[in-house]
């Protein structure tokens, strides 16, 4: 009979904290496996190029009108959602409930009813786009370059340079977002308003998951093991000195009580925007992170609205 050694049946506090950093420098690549012609819209493929030349893939949704919303994706996702109701992308996120599939068809079916353009992208080292910034994962503060990149593939493109823009940005994507305005304001002069589901704190989410963990005293541990991995700094992927840079109309979208991070992240994300036209709605009712990413898809009227307001 095989034994199984205490030590494999029991990883090490350093196996631990590894193990919570590394999909932070070789991300796991989840498929796309829904389209827009799922929903009836037709679409094209598109691709084009970050501002640091990394290849972006995604998708446009035309509609007869002047009005483009331009969507992003949460980290570990892509364009499509996350398919987290199959193995293996969803045994991660098992212990806390959200190995469920998040889809995002409907919210550009939702969109486009409501007269927009749509232009969906995967973000570098998801999807279909290229590999960048040595395939690791900043959190936003290197994927700002793809947000930048898909603002001037629109103004290129001479259907679509003279529309009114709107953002979708979900998560690392808003995170993105904020930096990108915080880099380079320039770039979103033409901006109109952002819809914006759980821009995360990087800090917040590894000091949620290390207390589940029982280890509520490992912050600095991750923090270093993520600067070895990674050259970058926990404390440099936290949003609130970003978010002091959004200018432009935002609604934020959150789960209260999320068991993958805290209220105060976002609340203090929110208070840091100098706009004095924003809105934060809390989603009660449920723990899971990912059923926040799918409340807009069963529950499109504060987005349409918001954009409705400030883009139409």
């Amino acid at each position: 009979m095989t034994q199984i050694s205490e030590a494999a049946t029991h990883p090490t506090r350093a196996e631990l904290v590894a193990s919570l950093v590394s999909p932070m420098v070789n991300p796991p690549r989840s498929p796309i496996l829904r389209s827009p012609a799922d929903d009836g819209l037709a679409y094209s493929d598109v691709f084009f190029p970050a501002m640091d030349g990394v290849t972006i893939e995604g998708w446009f949704i035309p509609a007869d009108s002047d009005r483009l919303i331009i969507a992003n994706h949460p980290i570990w996702a892509n364009r499509y959602g996350f398919p987290g109701h199959l193995e293996p992308y969803g045994n991660a996120w098992k212990a806390s409930g959200n190995d469920i599939e998040v889809n995002f068809m409907p919210d550009y079916k939702h969109l486009h009813d409501a007269g927009y353009n749509i232009l969906a992208y995967d973000l570098r080292n998801f999807g279909g786009s290229a590999a960048g910034s040595g395939g690791v994962i900043g959190n936003g503060i290197r994927e700002y370059r793809d947000v930048v990149g898909s603002l001037r593939y629109a103004r290129s493109r001479p259907d679509l340079r003279e529309m009114k823009i709107g953002l979708l940005s979900r998560c690392c994507g808003m995170n993105a977002t904020m930096v990108g305005l915080a880099k380079h304001p320039e770039e979103f002069r033409d901006v109109r308003a952002i819809v914006a589901p759980q821009p995360i704190s990087l800090s917040a989410f590894y000091r949620t998951i290390v207390g589940h963990m029982g280890m509520s005293d490992a912050l600095p541990e991750v923090a270093d093991a993520l600067r070895r991995a990674t050259s970058m700094e926990l404390k440099d992927m936290d949003m609130p000195p970003y978010a002091a840079a959004v200018t432009v109309p935002t609604l934020l979208l959150q789960v209260r009580n999320d068991t993958l991070t805290t209220p105060d992240d976002v609340q203090a994300i929110f208070d840091a925007m100098p706009t004095e036209q924003k809105e934060l709605l809390w989603i009660e009712g449920t723990n899971r992170r990912f059923d926040g990413y799918n409340y807009l898809p069963g529950n499109p009227g504060p987005m349409i609205d918001w954009l409705n307001r400030f883009v139409g």
